[in-house]
């Protein structure tokens, strides 16, 4: 597996393997327990946290440190470009990810950050009880949480077809692709990337995502993590009255919503993602600061 590395003017990064990159303040001396804390970054479907630069970047002027993985299936992991055979297996990954960086970090407060299936992913990491207790708080994007089907028989035989044909493509995508961001050039340059996957979505793929999601809507009650949820209230991808659902429903006792007017799905890739980023970063402090904090 190669080793790759990246550098900007006021960033390290650092690409550990296929799978994980770091982002670290470049303050000198600045030491792991200084940070104010650390975000694990969850991308989305068929996208990779490469896309996340500017967020790191943003989050580390803030002193705070970040991590990220890709997928199986996407970025630069193993797998069949776009293909997920189980989500269950990315929540298991997110959960050993965060415990790898808390035996690293010893004592910094961690994040999880996911977007979009990302957030149903982190959204049911933090259901676990040895994965809630190493964490300060979860913030999710645009989460995957209310997700119908393209036409109501994909549903009906997506489980059967998952087990028989589990790499069988839907329909074919459209290259423009669906408008998530109001921005063109994000735009342009999200369908543009090469790691980014286009292609029509695969029977086991959406099957996975219509399952997690089924099984968050049923227990957002037991939803007891301190969280962020933002979503824009443009969204064509994910439904923000869920959002707004998990906000009212779930029983955790740090909670907040944050409904942008107009926006639409990737919320960090619209013009004004770097007040979304604040927003964020803003929310993690409040939650540092909180006295249920520790």
């Amino acid at each position: 597996m190669d080793l790759g590395h990246i550098a900007e003017a006021d960033m390290n990064i650092i690409s550990l393997c296929q799978l994980e990159v770091v982002y670290h303040p470049t303050t000198e001396n600045k030491l792991h327990s200084d940070f104010r804390g650390i975000m694990i970054i969850i991308h989305g479907l068929n996208e990779h946290s490469g896309r996340y630069t500017q967020f790191a970047k943003q989050l580390t002027n803030c002193y705070y440190g970040v991590y990220a993985m890709d997928w199986i299936g996407h970025g630069g992991s193993d797998g069949l470009h776009g293909y997920v055979p189980s989500l269950d297996h990315v929540v298991a990954d997110t959960g050993a990810f965060l415990e790898k960086i808390k035996v690293t970090n010893p004592g910094v407060p961690c994040f999880l950050f996911g977007h979009s299936t990302g957030g149903a992913v982190v959204l049911k990491a933090a259901s676990y009880p040895h994965v809630k207790k190493m964490l300060e708080g979860v913030i999710l994007t645009s989460p995957a949480l209310r997700v119908k089907p393209a036409h109501p028989i994909v549903g009906a035989v997506a489980p059967l077809f998952s087990l028989v044909v589990p790499k069988l493509q839907f329909k074919g995508a459209n290259k423009k692709g669906i408008p998530v961001s109001r921005d063109p050039a994000a735009l342009a340059a999200k369908y543009s990337d090469p790691l980014v996957y286009t292609g029509p979505i695969r029977v086991r793929t959406g099957h996975e995502i219509l399952r997690i999601c089924s099984y968050l809507m049923r227990n957002l009650k037991s939803v007891t993590a301190p969280f962020l949820v933002l979503h824009g209230t443009a969204d064509k991808v994910t439904d923000p009255l869920a959002s707004q659902d998990l906000y009212d429903k779930a029983s955790s006792a740090f909670k907040d919503i944050k409904l942008y007017e107009g926006f639409l799905h990737d919320l960090l890739f619209e013009p004004e993602r770097d007040q979304v980023g604040q927003d964020i970063i803003d929310w993690m402090g409040k939650r540092l600061s909180s006295p249920s904090f520790g």
